[in-house]
């Protein structure tokens, strides 16, 4: 999407004119057909709420838009804005209109408001048309410009770090909605490369023989029965302190799972290409980190393997050795992404020694029973690490919520011939899941895992997105670090 910035006497030039409109406040300015347009329509300016209608200004038909803003205070009156911006650009992707100009003259709008409208109307404005080849004229998208008539000054800076998130966030979205037959994770790590050149992030891969050599047996194990070959990508942005100890996020990226040996039921089982959900997080959040030259020390770690139920895979009752030098007996092959994320947070541990370690994983179906697709679930050991993240989900939108966690749920996956069981009993799924990764954490580290199962992939619209890849967690992890590691 083009932005172009205009100020109140640049003639736009596009026919598609926004206008943004609190609760009951309906501008006194509009022409009186729009007025009564908008009366008669029961226009208001509630939320979500759109009208539309066509005037002559200059000699020429204009389609005046008026998006509702709801009656929000400052405290999320951004995200108000975003959503309003962004319920324009889905309803007229597809209209025709080849340009929108977003008219803020004497809005009063801040220039963090007026960033909103271009975060709201660019996050809506993707999809991914490229296997679509009998889309009618009707059906493709038109819109490619956006211009933000009369914005206050500051706005254009603004929004070129802005623009770097909403870059993550689309890349996220493109690693997460490509078939397994195009991203897997020799491919998953060249996509990779391929965007990031340039950026100033150094990328480092380990391959299937330099982790046996590692010891990650865990890992390993799941990615045995596939003849595509594991990968452990890892993206360091150095942009803080020299020296500086980081912060690393550790993503799952298992780019297919069928569920290997304790093979899922087939309906639905498509979906599994997203289950490199959190590594797709992680690499945008680490694209969005370089593009916009965060002052802070970050390390990306993605775990890629392909879960599949060969000869040679994994089968429930084996016993692999981790990074740790812990033992798993493997009681379901369905539950792998723990395996494969176990060993990622030892390496990440040993090898950078993070101040603060977050794991992002796709990793129970438990989790989307207890919150549905509103929350992902937040496990911690530590209470100030959870607040900060919650705070970071609150103002962005990708929402957490903290879940419990201790001694009795560990006991849960005590085994009776290796140190641990790869899974619990039925009830507190997603629970008895993080108290398995915790016992790879170092003593004292604080540590964050988000299971993010619910919120990657979305079957109907959202504030921000169309069905499909949603880009859950590039918002929060930016923010977290610009609130926590940048000051």
């Amino acid at each position: 999407m083009k932005i172009q910035f205009l100020d109140a006497a640049t003639p736009s030039g596009a026919r598609l004119v926004v206008r943004f409109v609190n609760q009951d406040a309906v501008p006194a300015d509009l022409e009186p057909i729009l007025a009564e347009g908008a009366k008669l329509s029961r226009f208001t300016g509630k939320p979500g709420q759109l009208f539309d209608g066509f005037v002559e200004r200059g000699g020429k038909t204009a389609r005046v838009v008026l998006a509702g803003l709801g009656g929000a205070d400052a405290s999320d009156r951004g995200a108000a804005i975003e959503r309003a911006a962004a319920a324009v650009l889905g309803k007229f992707l597809t209209s025709g209109e080849e340009a929108v100009a977003f008219d803020l003259t004497g809005s009063g709008f801040t220039k963090e408001e007026a960033v909103a409208t271009l975060t709201g109307g660019v996050l809506r404005s993707w999809r991914w048309d490229a296997y679509r080849t009998t889309l009618t004229p009707e059906q493709k998208p038109t819109l490619t410009t956006i211009d933000l008539v009369g914005a206050p000054e500051g706005t254009e800076a603004l929004w070129a770090v802005e623009q770097a998130v909403a870059e993550g966030v689309a890349f996220t979205r493109e690693l997460v909605t490509e078939p397994a037959n195009t991203i897997y994770p020799e491919s998953f790590v060249e996509r990779c490369k391929a965007r990031m050149e340039g950026t100033g992030l150094v990328l480092r891969v380990l391959d299937d023989a330099e982790m046996a050599e590692l010891g990650m047996g865990a890992l390993l194990g799941v990615a045995q029965g596939s003849v595509k070959p594991a990968r452990l990508l890892v993206m360091e942005w150095l942009g803080g302190t020299e020296g500086e100890k980081p912060v690393a996020f550790v993503g799952k990226g298992v780019t297919f799972d069928t569920g290997g040996i304790s093979l899922k039921q087939p309906g639905g089982m498509e979906d599994m290409k997203w289950d490199m959900g959190g590594a797709g997080a992680v690499a945008g959040t680490m694209l969005a980190l370089a593009r916009r030259k965060a002052k802070a020390n970050v390390i990306g770690l993605c775990g890629l393997v392909e879960n599949m139920p060969d000869g040679n895979a994994q089968r429930p009752g084996d016993v692999v050795t981790t990074m740790s030098g812990q033992t798993v007996e493997v009681i379901n092959t369905d539950a792998e992404g723990r395996l494969v994320m176990c060993d990622v947070l030892t390496y990440a541990q040993q090898t950078y020694d993070p101040v603060r370690i977050m794991d992002l994983a796709t990793l129970t179906g438990a989790i989307m029973i207890s919150l549905g697709q509103e929350y992902a679930g937040l496990f911690s050991n530590d209470d100030e690490l959870s607040a900060d993240l919650t705070a970071a989900g609150l103002a962005t939108g990708d929402k957490l919520w903290r879940m419990p966690m201790g001694p009795t749920y560990d006991k849960l996956i005590e085994s009776a011939i290796a140190d641990m069981k790869n899974v619990g009993p039925r009830f507190g799924g997603s629970i008895t899941a993080a108290q398995f990764l915790q016992r790879f954490v170092d003593k004292g580290r604080p540590w964050a895992h988000l299971d993010i199962a619910g919120m990657v992939w979305a079957d109907k619209p959202g504030a921000t997105w169309g069905k499909g890849a949603t880009g859950y967690g590039v918002r929060l992890l930016d923010r977290f670090i610009r609130d926590t590691a940048e000051g």
